[in-house]
């Protein structure tokens, strides 16, 4: 994983974790599309072709720095809400401390995603809507190879009605070809329809039939996606942007914030290197199941007045943060930027994997199982309830300069893991200043096991997760310090990052750990 792999171009790149959706996003930029023509071209294939991490029934948070400009990036929260049909108390009556994670449609929450396109395309698209879906319906109609992780991934959906398209007598191999005509016909009715073709149309009308109470039309309704100012701070001589909530993603710049005041190493295989970042993330982090919810004030959250304590707490030499007081993922990220400097940071998620391993009939799309995100803790301000949108482990991250200019666009998959990885992708771009290939290469650690589970209180999951490869060093000094350390772990996170130097040149990488994943320059 130590190999480089970046890329370059002068005219434009586009990272995600499939080359087939990385080449429509290139080619929407080839045919004079802006960055977030290329955006929506890749997340639309992406659709189609990684069913197993994203899709049309979940939802999407994206970043966008403007062409040529500086100052505030834009955020968009496209979060779709619980229905109104939603009873926290027959849940907690049945015996439940926290909602189903697979096959209850309570679980379910209104999907963002085609909001999500619909607002980024009407702001800063340039291509009509129909140039830019129409590689994911060719692949939905015409077929594509099945990815070996994508197979692999099959075997948990084996005889899940409305999976059709991934049933094989003695299961899906890589290079088979799948068809999905249902996705095919709904991103049509996309084109054709606008929201309304997707939210009122077939989708819609099977949502609400499968919900049988739990939403009505009014829940569709309105427009799920909103535009917001982004949460950003100074962080090695750079501004570190993220989405506000409820994405946790002020855990970034809010972590970046605590570790650039740290004595970080030069050297990231020395021992204090991953014991610094993990006690800033740590810090960052070790309240968010209380605090973090769709009305959180995330300003707040990551003021430098609240995280100057926790830098201070902070020792070289041994670990001070607290245990969280308080589950692998189903996300995929992708970024692109054009040859005007226009970036934009986007993730799409099912939650976890397959979503709640229901799919709407008729249309081929999965839901998410975001309701997860939710807490069944009576009158918790994250509490379960009809309209409300769970707290969100989506975390875009973006950076721009001294100038205001965008320098980089960056992200991963991966759970409550997110914005500890995108701390140690920055770290490595900004203090240590490696190359794009290198920082998304390299080995990481994870606090816990990963999943949703990082900050629920459980000592199994108060550890250090080292991913195999790393240092020889990290495990004993991490020991040494005071952490609990689980050696050799398979972590999740699939990260992509591309930086642009003030010149405008680009240079990108895709996560090796992807397998098919791919970042292409103009």
């Amino acid at each position: 994983m130590q190999t480089d792999g970046t890329v370059s171009g002068d005219r434009g790149m586009v990272s995600s974790v499939d080359a087939r959706a990385t080449a429509a996003g290139v080619d929407a930029l080839a045919a004079g599309g802006s960055a977030a023509d290329a955006a929506i071209a890749t997340n639309a294939v992406l659709a189609v072709t990684a069913q197993h991490l994203c899709g049309l029934g979940g939802d999407l948070f994206a970043l966008v720095h403007p062409a040529n400009g500086g100052g505030t990036p834009d955020a968009l929260v496209a979060v779709g809400a619980a229905g109104s049909g939603t009873d926290p108390q027959q849940l907690r009556a049945q015996g439940h401390d926290r909602l189903p994670r697979r096959g209850d449609i309570r679980t379910v929450t209104v999907p963002g995603c085609v909001d999500g396109w619909l607002a980024l395309h009407e702001r800063y698209g340039r291509l009509p809507l129909a140039d830019l879906l129409a590689p994911a319906q060719r692949f939905a109609t015409d077929g594509f190879a099945a990815s070996a992780p994508m197979a692999a991934a099959t075997s948990r959906i084996a005889g899940l009605a409305g999976a059709d398209d991934y049933h094989r007598p003695g299961g899906l191999r890589p290079g088979d070809r799948v068809t999905r005509p249902l996705v095919g016909r709904t991103l049509a009715a996309i084109v054709d329809g606008g929201r309304d073709g997707f939210y009122a149309g077939a989708f819609g009308e099977g949502l609400v039939a499968l919900g049988d109470g739990l939403f009505s039309p009014d829940d569709l309704v309105r427009p799920h996606a909103r535009w917001a100012r982004p949460i950003g701070r100074p962080a090695w001589d750079h501004t570190i942007w993220t989405a506000p909530p409820p994405s946790q993603g002020y855990l970034v710049p809010a972590a970046a914030w605590i570790a650039d005041g740290l004595p970080l190493p030069d050297d990231p295989d020395d021992p204090a290197w991953p014991h610094l970042l993990v006690e800033a993330a740590r810090w960052a982090g070790h309240d968010r199941p209380a605090v973090l919810h769709e009305h959180a004030d995330g300003e707040a959250l990551a003021d430098p007045a609240r995280l100057a304590g926790y830098r201070s707490a902070i020792e070289v030499d041994r670990r001070t943060a607290p245990q969280a007081p308080a589950a692998a993922g189903g996300t995929t990220y992708l970024c692109s930027v054009d040859a005007d400097g226009l970036g934009v940071s986007l993730i799409n998620s099912n939650a976890a994997g397959w979503g709640a391993h229901l799919v709407v009939p008729g249309t081929g799309v999965f839901l998410q199982n975001r309701g997860l995100g939710f807490s069944l803790e009576p009158g918790h301000p994250a509490e379960y309830g009809p309209g409300r949108r769970p707290p969100h482990t989506l975390a875009p991250a973006l950076v721009t300069g001294p100038d205001g200019a965008l320098r980089a666009v960056l992200g991963t998959m991966g759970g409550d893991s997110q914005p500890q990885i995108v701390l140690q992708l920055l770290a490595r771009l900004l203090a240590a200043g490696q190359s794009p290939g290198r920082a998304v290469g390299a080995p990481r650690w994870s606090l816990g096991t990963g999943g949703f589970d990082t900050w629920s209180g459980d000592p199994d999951e108060d550890l250090v997760s080292l991913e195999r490869g790393a240092p020889d060093g990290w495990a004993a000094g991490l020991r040494r310090r005071g952490h609990t350390v689980r050696a050799d772990a398979d972590l999740v996170g699939h990260a992509h990052a591309i930086v642009r130097s003030p010149g405008g040149r680009l240079t990108g990488a895709a996560d090796p750990r992807a397998v098919v994943g791919l970042a292409a320059g103009r």
